[in-house]
């Protein structure tokens, strides 16, 4: 039972016309394939840790910038946020690494798991890097393609290889990891493309958009450790 964060978004569908709970359907495919059980989290403004108690594994998608103040910080003019996000996914994210429950940050995903863990945020990736490579859409209206390079012996490098094409666009860009590991970068400006955690089953931040490619390795390798968590928990339960 796999775990994804919602957007919410105002959307029309039939009659309706609403502020609404929504969720690009590729995460559900790519979780679905890979053999897990998507099931859709909207984010609960008290956290609602208890929802992960019926989980196996947690996937936080992507979406807008993070509250600068959750790191501390006065807002930058450019930044976009959805404060109820905020609230819903920085606890379940928390949790989740600290109790090892199988963990992937997609895009704002990677930079939730970068800010609970300490660390902090380009709140304007442009005046960081020096371009709009990474915050612009592409010529298809959607995604720039760049290449990332693997940190030896990371996950992302045992899944991915040494070195990959991925689909980027987002605002910000991890600064400071805090306690995840950098394992992934941009070669042409160093930004740090993925993240994991050195002492947790299966904890991987990616700056991209996995579900929209063809590769589905972060998606099968997420789906396993989460079958190995269960089947773990099964056994103390029997003993």
């Amino acid at each position: 039972m796999i775990g994804i964060s919602t957007y919410v978004e105002q959307a029309r569908f039939s009659v309706q016309d609403a502020l609404s709970a929504v969720l690009p359907w590729s995460y559900v495919e790519q979780v679905r394939t890979a053999g897990g059980r998507p099931v859709l989290v909207p984010p609960c403004p008290d956290g609602g840790l208890e929802v992960l108690d019926g989980l196996d594994g947690l996937i936080i998608a992507g979406g807008q910038d993070v509250e600068p103040a959750r790191y501390g910080e006065l807002a930058h003019p450019k930044v976009y946020t959805s404060p109820v996000r905020d609230a819903g996914e920085l606890p379940l994210a928390r949790h989740a690494l600290m109790h090892g429950i199988p963990l992937l940050g997609i895009c704002r995903g990677m930079q939730v798991m970068a800010v609970v863990s300490g660390g902090r945020l380009h709140q304007h990736l442009p005046e960081a890097v020096g371009h709009e490579g990474h915050s612009m859409p592409g010529p298809k209206k959607r995604y720039n393609n760049h290449l990332v390079r693997f940190a030896s012996g990371s996950k992302c490098r045992e899944l991915l290889g040494a070195e990959t094409e991925v689909n980027s666009y987002h605002h910000q860009g991890v600064a400071d990891p805090g306690r995840l590991i950098p394992t992934g970068w941009c070669p042409d400006d160093d930004l740090i493309e993925a993240v994991e955690h050195p002492d947790h089953p299966f904890a991987v931040g990616v700056q991209w958009h996995p579900e929209d490619l063809a590769d589905p390795a972060l998606f099968v390798a997420l789906v396993t450790a989460a079958s190995q968590s269960k089947a773990r928990r099964s056994s103390l339960v029997t003993v």
